[in-house]
């Protein structure tokens, strides 16, 4: 399937979604795991402390990148007016050795991740700002691999 990422484009056999260790995961990560969970229609799948849904359908990579977006604009209108601020971004990295394969012996993939920052103080104080990643999600794109 082909896949769009905010303008950049892959083609993969699926994308995974993931959420480690929920039973300490923030609700936003549960917030934006199950977003995804349901529109993949699927019950996740629970490995070793994780639960995980793939997605093979760009459609429904789409629609998950929309739900994705609903959820996070809905948690940055939560903040309190003139007092906090809140944005987020994506943070993407890979994993690979010199065969194409990363650390657990899969293909090659692309894993996303999501930073969240919170500006706070009002009109007078000094800002305090603070990035924080939810490291209990992600995402990740599977590579084309071949066999070994």
């Amino acid at each position: 399937m082909r896949v769009e990422f905010y303008g950049l484009h892959f083609e993969t056999s699926q994308v995974t979604f993931y959420l480690w260790s929920p039973w300490r995961a923030a609700a936003l990560e549960h917030r934006l795991f199950e977003a995804v969970r349901t529109l993949a229609h699927a019950a996740p799948e629970e490995g070793p402390d994780e639960l995980r849904v793939t997605i093979t359908d760009a459609k429904i990579w789409r629609a998950g990148l929309q739900a994705f977006a609903r959820v996070l604009k809905g948690w940055q209108e939560e903040a309190d007016p003139g007092t906090e601020r809140r944005a987020w971004r994506w943070l993407i990295e890979g994993d690979v050795d010199t065969d194409g394969y990363d650390h657990a012996g899969e293909p090659a993939g692309l894993w996303g991740f999501i930073r969240v920052s919170l500006d706070r103080g009002g009109p007078g104080e000094p800002e305090k700002g603070e990035d924080i990643d939810l490291e209990g999600f992600g995402l990740r794109i599977a590579g084309m691999g071949r066999a070994r």
